[in-house]
């Protein structure tokens, strides 16, 4: 079980810097020093802060899932008739070098596991579940949900602001 990392202190700088990072992680220390008002060297100090201390921690370029082809979208809810080590174990391992695979929850309820699968469509989806999850030791149940349409997305985590 992971141990809980204790919250790291940050000031309305180190809020205003994570907020404008979410927003384009492509931004320059230059410019990321201009919107903060700081120079080019205090900005880059704070931003390797956050990175050494686990707050930042990478860089990506939001895609469109669609625009890959990528329409199917599923919910998926795992259950284990046998609660052992070893099953959750190979579970884990093979979820996550599972490239479909967006997120994996262990989850408190009547389910195990949620996860988040994207597909071209539903015969490739069909196919993950057959040839992936129907092959791992110990799973009862497979529920699928897929999504009909998006309302909301964003890999963004709320900031609380300073006030």
């Amino acid at each position: 079980m992971s141990k809980k990392r204790p919250a790291v202190e940050l000031d309305a700088v180190d809020k205003a810097m994570i907020r404008l990072l979410q927003e384009d992680g492509a931004l320059s220390n230059a410019t990321l020093g201009e919107k903060l008002s700081l120079s080019v060297t205090p900005c880059w100090r704070r931003r390797k802060r956050l990175e050494d201390e686990g707050v930042i921690t990478g860089y990506q370029a939001n895609v469109d899932r669609r625009s890959l082809g990528m329409d199917v979208f599923a919910f998926v809810l795992v259950t284990f008739n046998m609660h052992s080590d070893k099953a959750a174990d190979n579970f884990e391992a093979v979820i996550k070098n599972r490239a479909e695979v967006l997120a994996c929850h262990k989850i408190t309820g009547t389910a195990d596991y949620l996860l988040q699968v994207v597909a071209t469509d539903l015969d490739s989806y069909g196919e993950f579940v057959e040839r992936v999850l129907r092959h791992q030791m110990g799973i009862s149940s497979i529920q699928s949900s897929l999504a009909l349409r998006e309302v909301k997305f964003s890999p963004r985590i709320p900031v609380p602001s300073d006030q």
